[in-house]
Protein backbone atom coordinates (compact mmCIF):
# COMPACT_ATOMS: atom_id res chain seq x y z
CA UNK A 1 0.00 0.00 0.00
CA UNK A 2 3.09 2.53 1.00
CA UNK A 3 4.42 1.83 -2.26
CA UNK A 4 1.22 2.47 -4.29
CA UNK A 5 1.01 5.29 -2.09
CA UNK A 6 4.26 6.64 -3.11
CA UNK A 7 3.87 5.99 -6.93
CA UNK A 8 0.70 8.10 -7.01
CA UNK A 9 2.58 11.19 -5.32
CA UNK A 10 5.38 10.87 -7.86
CA UNK A 11 3.21 10.59 -10.84
CA UNK A 12 1.32 14.10 -9.36
CA UNK A 13 4.50 15.59 -8.79
CA UNK A 14 6.33 14.73 -11.44
CA UNK A 15 2.81 15.92 -13.57
CA UNK A 16 2.91 19.12 -11.50
CA UNK A 17 6.58 19.77 -12.38
CA UNK A 18 5.83 19.13 -15.90
CA UNK A 19 3.39 21.72 -16.03
CA UNK A 20 5.13 24.12 -14.12
CA UNK A 21 7.76 24.08 -16.84
CA UNK A 22 5.36 24.36 -19.28
CA UNK A 23 4.09 27.31 -17.94
CA UNK A 24 7.34 28.84 -17.83
CA UNK A 25 8.35 27.73 -21.83
CA UNK A 26 5.45 29.31 -23.09
CA UNK A 27 5.90 32.75 -21.17
CA UNK A 28 9.52 32.59 -22.23
CA UNK A 29 8.28 32.16 -25.56
CA UNK A 30 6.30 35.31 -25.44
CA UNK A 31 9.38 37.46 -24.04
CA UNK A 32 12.14 35.97 -26.19
CA UNK A 33 9.64 36.08 -29.57
CA UNK A 34 9.17 40.11 -28.60
CA UNK A 35 12.77 40.59 -28.18
CA UNK A 36 13.79 39.25 -31.40
CA UNK A 37 11.48 39.88 -33.63
CA UNK A 38 9.74 42.84 -32.86
CA UNK A 39 13.11 44.76 -30.91
CA UNK A 40 16.18 42.92 -32.75
CA UNK A 41 13.64 42.88 -35.94
CA UNK A 42 15.00 39.37 -36.89
CA UNK A 43 12.91 38.20 -39.23
CA UNK A 44 15.24 34.91 -39.62
CA UNK A 45 14.11 34.20 -35.94
CA UNK A 46 10.40 33.83 -37.03
CA UNK A 47 10.06 30.01 -37.25
CA UNK A 48 11.89 29.60 -33.73
CA UNK A 49 8.85 31.18 -31.92
CA UNK A 50 6.07 30.94 -34.94
CA UNK A 51 4.19 28.31 -36.88
CA UNK A 52 4.00 29.13 -40.44
CA UNK A 53 0.77 29.18 -40.56
CA UNK A 54 1.04 32.02 -37.67
CA UNK A 55 -1.31 35.16 -37.63
CA UNK A 56 -1.64 38.39 -35.70
CA UNK A 57 -4.31 40.54 -34.82
CA UNK A 58 -2.89 43.50 -34.36
CA UNK A 59 -5.93 46.13 -33.42
CA UNK A 60 -7.99 45.13 -36.05
CA UNK A 61 -5.16 43.93 -38.81
CA UNK A 62 -4.30 40.64 -39.67
CA UNK A 63 -0.73 39.97 -39.85
CA UNK A 64 0.44 36.63 -41.27
CA UNK A 65 3.83 35.93 -41.94
CA UNK A 66 4.54 37.53 -44.58
CA UNK A 67 3.63 41.01 -43.67
CA UNK A 68 5.38 40.56 -40.26
CA UNK A 69 8.39 39.44 -42.97
CA UNK A 70 8.10 42.82 -44.94
CA UNK A 71 7.35 44.65 -41.63
CA UNK A 72 10.79 43.65 -40.32
CA UNK A 73 12.12 44.56 -43.39
CA UNK A 74 11.34 48.34 -43.21
CA UNK A 75 12.13 48.33 -39.57
CA UNK A 76 15.39 47.29 -40.06
CA UNK A 77 16.44 49.60 -43.55
CA UNK A 78 15.84 52.40 -40.65
CA UNK A 79 19.54 53.72 -40.26
CA UNK A 80 18.73 54.92 -36.89
CA UNK A 81 16.11 52.87 -35.21
CA UNK A 82 14.95 53.41 -31.86
CA UNK A 83 15.55 51.12 -28.97
CA UNK A 84 12.43 48.53 -28.01
CA UNK A 85 12.46 47.25 -24.24
CA UNK A 86 9.35 44.59 -23.70
CA UNK A 87 7.92 43.74 -20.13
CA UNK A 88 4.94 41.37 -19.57
CA UNK A 89 2.66 40.92 -17.07
CA UNK A 90 1.35 37.40 -17.09
CA UNK A 91 -2.28 37.16 -16.51
CA UNK A 92 -2.82 34.02 -17.00
CA UNK A 93 -1.28 30.49 -18.30
CA UNK A 94 -2.94 27.17 -19.29
CA UNK A 95 -1.18 23.95 -20.71
CA UNK A 96 -3.23 21.33 -21.74
CA UNK A 97 -1.38 18.66 -23.55
CA UNK A 98 0.23 19.87 -26.20
CA UNK A 99 -1.64 23.33 -26.52
CA UNK A 100 -1.44 26.38 -24.26
CA UNK A 101 -3.49 29.49 -23.95
CA UNK A 102 -1.51 33.00 -22.40
CA UNK A 103 -3.06 36.76 -21.37
CA UNK A 104 -0.85 38.70 -20.28
CA UNK A 105 -0.10 42.70 -19.87
CA UNK A 106 2.55 43.71 -22.88
CA UNK A 107 4.50 46.83 -22.46
CA UNK A 108 7.24 48.55 -24.41
CA UNK A 109 9.42 51.48 -24.06
CA UNK A 110 10.74 52.73 -27.29
CA UNK A 111 13.91 55.04 -26.96
CA UNK A 112 16.72 56.79 -28.82
CA UNK A 113 20.13 57.42 -27.29
CA UNK A 114 19.13 56.72 -23.68
CA UNK A 115 15.83 58.98 -24.10
CA UNK A 116 12.46 58.06 -23.69
CA UNK A 117 10.15 58.94 -27.09
CA UNK A 118 7.12 56.54 -26.15
CA UNK A 119 5.24 54.09 -23.86
CA UNK A 120 3.34 51.96 -25.07
CA UNK A 121 0.49 49.10 -23.96
CA UNK A 122 -1.37 46.59 -24.87
CA UNK A 123 -3.64 43.49 -23.10
CA UNK A 124 -2.56 40.14 -25.92
CA UNK A 125 -3.67 36.90 -25.64
CA UNK A 126 -2.20 33.87 -27.61
CA UNK A 127 -1.92 30.09 -28.34
CA UNK A 128 0.99 27.73 -29.12
CA UNK A 129 1.18 24.54 -29.80
CA UNK A 130 4.25 21.62 -28.63
CA UNK A 131 6.34 21.07 -31.93
CA UNK A 132 9.06 18.79 -32.36
CA UNK A 133 11.20 21.82 -32.11
CA UNK A 134 9.39 23.23 -28.80
CA UNK A 135 6.96 25.65 -28.33
CA UNK A 136 5.58 27.61 -31.09
CA UNK A 137 2.89 30.51 -31.16
CA UNK A 138 0.70 29.89 -33.87
CA UNK A 139 -1.99 33.02 -33.16
CA UNK A 140 -1.77 36.34 -31.14
CA UNK A 141 -4.10 38.84 -30.42
CA UNK A 142 -3.27 42.44 -29.35
CA UNK A 143 -5.15 44.98 -28.46
CA UNK A 144 -3.81 48.30 -27.45
CA UNK A 145 -4.65 49.93 -24.57
CA UNK A 146 -4.67 53.05 -22.21
CA UNK A 147 -1.53 52.71 -20.12
CA UNK A 148 -2.23 50.65 -16.88
CA UNK A 149 -1.86 52.49 -13.61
Amino acid sequence: MKTLLVLVALLFSTTAFSQTSDVRQVEQLIQDSFDEIFSNYNAEKLTDFYTEDFILLEHGEVWDMSFIRNYLGKAKSNPNPPTRTNRFEYIKTIVEGDRAWIAYHNYATISRDGQVLRELYWLESATAIRTENGWRLDMLHSTRADKKE
